[in-house]
């Protein structure tokens, strides 16, 4: 099932991408493998994929000491400064960075494993409450040059959650909002080059909007089970 559901992924993401002009080998496909265990995870890996996304930073780091084999980890939740070290420690490239003093600290770990740590700025660009993320362009800059001040931390990108929503268009106006930022950014001065952007209910519209980096979970392992602890399924 996992097999088949990834192939399905994986050609609509190359069908989209041949409509919109757009290189496949330009976008990272980060499976999202949140509460699911390390068969599940290894069923992926086997299939080619070295991306593996987790928004837990405890759960994050237990798994990569169970899951030996060489991918890179990304920590695409919210992160907790008290839990920033698990992250760090980890995770190859950090999505979810939203303040100053996050990405201050993210350094100061990375500094003390003598890391230098990918990140992504999150960026509102929806009105919904329940959505984190710096929606003020100027205070998005300035975090933006103050993370090239760190000598731990490397800047490479942004990140959005579209709306929960049917409305093609809104989720749209998210996602070319983001495109702009970057763009805009860039042209102060910050050498952007990631969008992660998209998941599984609208990661099509995301491609032709200029993600880099999509954020497919249950798309490729099914509807996750909330139910049990994915500590259950070692």
């Amino acid at each position: 099932m996992i097999q088949d559901n990834l192939k399905i992924v994986r050609e609509r993401i190359e069908k989209k991408c041949f409509e919109s002009k757009r290189d496949p080998s330009e976008i990272t496909l980060v499976a999202v493998s949140k509460n699911f265990g390390i068969d599940e995870i290894n069923t992926v890996y086997n299939e080619g994929v070295r991306d593996f996304g987790e928004n837990r930073a405890q759960e994050l780091d237990k798994k990569v000491s169970l899951f030996e084999k060489k991918v890179n980890w990304h920590f695409i939740g919210t992160l907790q400064r008290n839990k920033v070290r698990f992250a760090v420690n980890s995770a190859e490239y950090i999505h979810s960075v939203d303040s100053l003093m996050l990405a201050s600290e993210i350094n100061k770990h990375a500094e003390k494993l003598n890391k230098l740590q990918k990140i992504l700025i999150q960026v509102k660009t929806s009105y919904e409450e329940s959505k984190a993320g710096i929606s003020d362009y100027s205070e998005l800059r300035d975090l933006g040059f103050y993370c090239k001040e760190f000598k731990n931390v490397e800047l490479i990108g942004l990140m959005t959650i579209a709306p929960l929503t049917d409305d093609e268009n809104v989720i749209r106006k998210s996602f070319s909002s983001l495109r702009k930022i970057k763009d805009r950014l860039n042209g102060d001065g910050l050498n952007l080059t990631e969008l992660s952007m998209g998941m599984t209910s609208d990661f099509e519209i995301a491609i032709e909007e200029g993600a880099t980096m999509l954020r497919i979970g249950s798309a490729i392992f099914g509807e996750r089970d909330y139910s049990t602890d994915w500590k259950e399924k070692l």
